[in-house]
């Protein structure tokens, strides 16, 4: 094998592993289909934000979303419509408490209609038990979506059950120009295994 051919294919395996390694592959609608991800973080947190990037992609994609909140969540409509959210076609539910939330989302994914259903625990601390996860991991497995909750807590706590599949932190910066550098961290990840990260730069909504 010649110098020039070893070199041609270093450098093309090189470019393999990059490309298995990138964060985008990792996170998005078609990466947590299928799936219980916890959205968490404490303190400068961008977990709304993170989620409502979620229900932007899936909108865009055609596919109906839930978003399930408790009567004291962090929901605020001017906020999410700035975001590029089509209001008029988001489901919005309030439940008086987390195992309410729980009991929503699954008649929501039963229906078999939504690609994306969001649980807004940010404002408590909530409890799900065994059997509650499994449904939801069950359901969102037999027809394709995904169940994302929301929580707050710092990234040592334990995560809302052990049936979840990806929990990520998601942290802001502000940096420059009103913009904000927001983190991705990936505390567990059953699928492709935790420490992995995505970085990148948003204009928050007025009021941030």
């Amino acid at each position: 094998m010649s110098d020039d051919l070893r070199s041609f294919l270093a450098k093309a395996t090189a470019k393999v592993v990059a490309l298995e390694q990138q964060p985008q592959d990792r996170w998005g609608l078609a990466a947590i289909r299928g799936r219980l991800v916890e959205l968490s973080a404490r303190g400068a947190t961008a977990t709304l934000t993170t989620a409502i990037e979620l229900v932007v992609e899936a909108q865009t994609t055609g596919e109906p979303v839930a978003w399930i909140a408790l009567a004291s969540g962090t929901f605020y409509p001017p906020d999410v419509a700035d975001c590029g959210v089509d209001l008029a076609a988001l489901v919005v539910v309030r439940a008086p408490d987390a195992i309410t939330c729980a009991r929503a989302a699954e008649r929501v994914l039963r229906s078999g209609a939504f690609g994306l259903v969001v649980i807004d625990y940010a404002a408590s601390k909530p409890e799900l038990s065994t059997a509650h996860q499994g449904r939801l991991v069950t359901l969102a497995q037999s027809h394709d979506a995904a169940v994302v909750c929301l929580t707050e807590k710092s990234h040592d706590a334990s995560s809302i059950g052990s049936l979840v599949s990806l929990r990520v932190e998601a942290l802001r910066k502000r940096s420059s120009n009103g913009e904000f550098d927001v983190t991705l961290n990936a505390l567990k990840d059953k699928r492709r295994g935790p420490g992995w990260t995505r970085a990148r730069k948003l204009r928050g909504p007025a009021g941030y």
